[in-house]
């Protein structure tokens, strides 16, 4: 399942988004991506398996999988992030619709000071990605994933957080699985 991946080994996803060794202390290895991932979770910095996994899933996964860790903290996010919430999901559901687009582009608007402001950041930069020159911005999709869900754990107790953080890693690298089986699909 692993060799259906978008990028085979953790060096593969370096070199393919050189961003995400900008946001990364730990170094690429030849690593398959998702041993690599549980490496990272287990390692000195756990937060780095949410920057690897943002990476590693394609830019519409990787807002959907932000969606729903975000929504498993629902509890903790204001009134503004719960509207923000539907909108991505809306978003997600049909990313062509003129409707969706729109709302997404006037949310994007407003600087991120929130965690799901960071997903609506996201799918903005999804929609504008024809435009953007991605060899000289990195993946800005990426970045803004990985930032909201940070932003969100970060207002998880202490005592909750690396089991949260450990279940939302979990639940990216089965998007990931769960993406490589449907490219596989699609190949044949």
């Amino acid at each position: 399942m692993a060799n259906g991946l978008r990028f085979r080994t953790a060096r593969d996803l370096f070199s393919a988004c050189p961003a995400v060794g900008k946001e990364m202390k730990a170094p690429p290895t030849d690593q398959p991506s998702i041993e690599f991932c549980r490496a990272l979770l287990a390692g000195r910095v756990p937060e780095e398996a949410v920057t690897f996994c943002a990476y590693l899933l394609p830019e519409r996964a990787a807002i959907w999988w932000a969606h729903e860790c975000l929504n498993n903290l629902a509890e903790l996010l204001g009134d503004r992030d719960l509207e923000l919430l539907v909108l991505v999901r809306d978003w997600v559901g049909e990313p062509g619709n003129p409707d969706r687009r729109a709302a997404v582009a006037q949310a994007v608007e407003m600087p991120p000071a929130t965690p799901v402001s960071w997903l609506v950041l996201a799918a903005g930069w999804r929609d504008a990605s024809a435009t953007i020159d991605h060899a000289a911005t990195g993946s800005p999709a990426a970045h803004a994933v990985s930032a909201g869900i940070l932003a969100g754990l970060a207002r998880v107790s202490l005592a909750d957080r690396f089991a949260v953080l450990s279940a939302f890693v979990e639940m990216g690298i089965q998007m990931a699985e769960m993406e490589a089986q449907r490219q596989s699909a699609d190949a044949y």
